[in-house]
This record gives structure tokens, C-alpha cells and sequence, in this order.
């Protein structure tokens, strides 16, 4: 199950990121990401609030039953116990800010795709060589294009997705730089769109963000 995910996963190229977004305005939200072509969704876990870890897990699994035809993880995953709650509400991948090695071994011990957070090519490597699927390149924004071509000359066999700063404007380049995709947040889950309750906008711009992964690819 976990292989198939990762290859829906390289294959969409996107992992929408929703923080802070819980009950109606999560489901309405993946709603409409589904409908401008979202696939894979990321419920992250808030480290300030004290009934954060139950409160995601809710949301995943209220996801999961509404919305089968698509992925849910969680993200801003710190400890063993926060994917082990994401994997009983049914979350299917764990993504974190930082290389956890030991994170990263129970998440494949679940059976769920590992996706932990990587700056330097030592983290990365590491995070590759304990289990990791795919490892998100954190802060992917400042680091810029040109680190990203660099980084993969020699670790050009780890499949990198930015996040952190990834935007219309540079998403293609990363793409073309080497990166798998990216996980997007505020970009894609735009804060005034989502106070307007504007959900036609969000799938517009779910749309634009897919059509740049395709005009990469093509």
C-alpha cells in the first residue's frame, strides 16, 4: 500500500497543507482542492494546542470517511506517539519539519509513506538511508533554485518536495530544478480565500498548481 501511495504521491506532485483548518471549513476546503485535481491532503498537527494531536486525528478521520477517493496524512509530526494517532484515524503518510530518525522508522513500521523534513545534504541522506519515501526539502523558499540543482548532483537518487515558500511563481523551477512536487500551504490554501469562504477561488487556484506540475512535465 505504502509504494502505491508514493507513486500517487510523485505522480500528482502536490500535497496540499492545512493548518489550523478544522470541520466545515477543512471539508469544504478539500472539497474543493479535490475538484481543481488535489489528490493528497496533509491535516498538521498544531504543537501549541494542548488537544491538538486528538483534534487532527479527528479531522483525518472524518476526512477519510468523506473523501476516499483521496490520500490524508498528517503533518508537523514530531514523535512516534503523534504517527501513531495519524495512522489510527487513518492517515496514510506522516510528513515532518525535521529528520526524526526515529520518527521515520516507526511511521514505515505502520505501514505509512515517511516524509521528513531535510535542510543539508547530510539530513537528507540520512533521512533517505533510515526509510524515508520521499524527503520534503524545508525551507525550500529560501534555499532557491540554485541549491536545489545543486544538492541533487549528488543526491540526485532521493526524491526531494519542496515546501516552504513554494509559490505560482516558483514552482515550476523547482520542478525543472529536480523536485518531485511540493507541499503547498498558504500558496494553495490562501488565508483570504478561506475567510471569504470563497471556494470556487481555491479550486482556481488548485488548478493553476496542477497545470504548472503538467507544463513541467510535458
Amino acid at each position: 500500500m505504502a509504494e502505491q501511495l508514493k507513486e500517487r504521491i510523485l505522480s500528482s506532485g502536490i500535497i496540499a497543507i492545512c493548518r489550523k483548518i478544522y470541520q466545515d471549513d477543512l471539508r469544504r476546503l478539500t472539497e474543493a482542492l479535490a475538484e481543481g485535481g488535489i489528490r493528497q491532503l496533509e491535516v498538521t498537527f498544531d504543537q501549541s494546542d494542548a488537544g491538538g494531536v486528538q483534534r487532527t486525528a479527528e479531522a483525518i478521520c472524518d476526512l477519510c470517511g468523506r473523501f476516499p477517493e483521496m490520500d490524508f496524512g498528517a503533518g508537523t509530526v514530531l514523535t512516534v506517539e503523534q504517527a501513531e494517532a495519524a495512522r489510527a484515524a487513518g492517515g496514510t503518510f506522516i510528513i515532518s519539519p525535521s529528520t526524526d530518525l526515529t520518527v521515520i522508522r516507526r511511521t514505515k513500521e505502520l505501514g505509512m509513506v515517511s516524509i521528513p523534513g531535510a535542510m543539508t545534504p547530510s539530513e537528507i541522506a540520512a533521512a533517505h538511508y533510515a526509510g524515508a519515501d520521499i524527503v520534503k526539502l524545508f525551507p525550500a523558499g529560501a534555499l532557491g533554485e540554485r541549491y536545489i540543482r545543486e544538492i541533487r548532483g549528488p543526491l540526485g537518487h532521493i526524491q526531494l518536495l519542496a515546501t516552504g515558500g513554494v509559490t505560482l511563481e516558483n514552482f515550476g523551477a523547482m520542478l525543472r530544478a529536480g523536485c518531485c512536487g511540493a507541499g503547498l500551504g498558504g500558496a494553495l490554501c490562501d488565508k483570504a480565500l478561506l475567510q471569504a469562504k470563497d471556494w470556487s477561488g481555491l479550486t482556481e487556484r488548485a488548478r493553476r498548481f496542477a497545470a504548472i506540475v503538467q507544463e513541467a512535465r510535458s
